[in-house]
């Protein structure tokens, strides 16, 4: 699936949207192979890639080598790239040239958090041909300002915000919008009111679709474990049990074995 469109016929037909993300060429080619709807190259690569503490280091730079990477091996399925930090707050021009990087790099859309201060931006790429992916709730960018990463849309002003903002996003001809951390009848009540996606993260199930980072729903970090996450596989120890073997093997001799060394 490469046609944004075909996400509201999913909507329409009361199909669930599956994303994850995905940063490398590699572990694209296997979800390229899986029943994965949508691929996002977030900007979570600053932290679960590079070690950062917050998404506010990924760069431009970062997020176009990060999608053109993952659009080597991945063909069959709908790509989206986050637009980084501040990407799209520098005006309308330079806006479009970020996005219009991503598209070159192999992006089929771009995803951008918020939209009060750049409706402007929003409205200029969805005009010029870029289709665009909502963020609202949890902006893990705005965390600072937020204080931290927070649910947000407890209060009633800010359930109406929410509301609100997920309208103008609509109007303004975003294709599907990701609501984080926001509670579940606030996802459901906005959800109701959209005709276009909602997928939701730490927003319950009454929402269009769910995403999750790759790296979280494998269980690469098992200590990191907010309440949304639920682990598909728990790759960590895996991962260090063939490290110590290999370790072993070789502090043993036992690796290589003829077998697996070369004659003359």
């Amino acid at each position: 699936m490469k046609n944004v469109h075909e996400l509201k016929t999913l909507k329409q037909e009361g199909r669930k949207i599956s994303m994850i993300t995905c940063y490398d060429a590699i572990t694209g080619r296997i979800v390229d192979q899986s029943d994965v709807d949508v691929v996002l190259v977030g900007d979570s690569l600053a932290m679960v890639l590079h070690g950062f503490d917050s998404t506010i280091h990924a760069t431009e730079e970062m997020m176009v080598l990060h999608t053109a990477a993952v659009a080597r091996s991945v063909h069959k399925k709908l790509i989206v790239a986050d637009l980084p930090f501040l990407s799209f707050r520098k005006g309308v021009p330079h806006a479009l040239d970020a996005a219009a990087a991503l598209l070159r790099a192999g992006a089929h859309a771009v995803k951008l958090e918020g939209v009060r201060g750049h409706e402007d931006v929003v409205r200029a790429l969805v005009e010029s041909g870029i289709p665009v992916m909502g963020h609202l709730g949890l902006t893990p960018q705005s965390a600072l300002q937020l204080g931290g990463h927070k649910v947000q849309g407890r209060l009633q002003e800010e359930a109406t915000q929410i509301e609100a903002d997920s309208l103008l996003l609509e109007k303004l001809g975003c294709f599907a919008i990701v609501l984080e951390c926001i509670p579940s009848e606030v996802a459901r009540h906005v959800s109701s009111k959209l005709s276009i996606p909602s997928i939701g993260i730490g927003a319950g199930l009454d929402v269009d679709g769910q995403v999750l980072v790759m790296h979280d729903m494998l269980g690469l970090q098992m200590s990191f474990k907010p309440k949304f996450l639920r682990r598909f596989a728990e790759v960590e120890p895996l991962l260090l049990v063939a490290f110590n073997d290999f370790a072993r093997s070789v502090r043993e001799s036992q690796f290589p074995s003829k077998e697996e060394s070369y004659g003359a």
